[in-house]
């Protein structure tokens, strides 16, 4: 796997964590966690920083 295609696999999983966190019941806590993933997304898109593609990029399985 590609190391993008990991990252938009993180950020899928994260959104899908975080709908099933407003489903639960905590939907304040949901909101600020789907707010963060789209902040962190957009500001990647335009700066080139993604502290998701850091992690990812030392697990052994993900090629850069």
């Amino acid at each position: 796997m590609t190391l993008s295609n990991a990252v938009q696999v993180f950020a899928g999983i994260m959104i899908l964590v975080a709908l099933l966190i407003g489903y639960l019941g905590y939907g304040t806590f949901s909101v600020f966690f789907l707010a963060f993933i789209a902040i962190n997304l957009i500001q990647s898109a335009f700066t080139g920083f993604c502290p998701a593609a850091m992690v990812l990029k030392k697990m052994p399985f993900i090629k850069a």
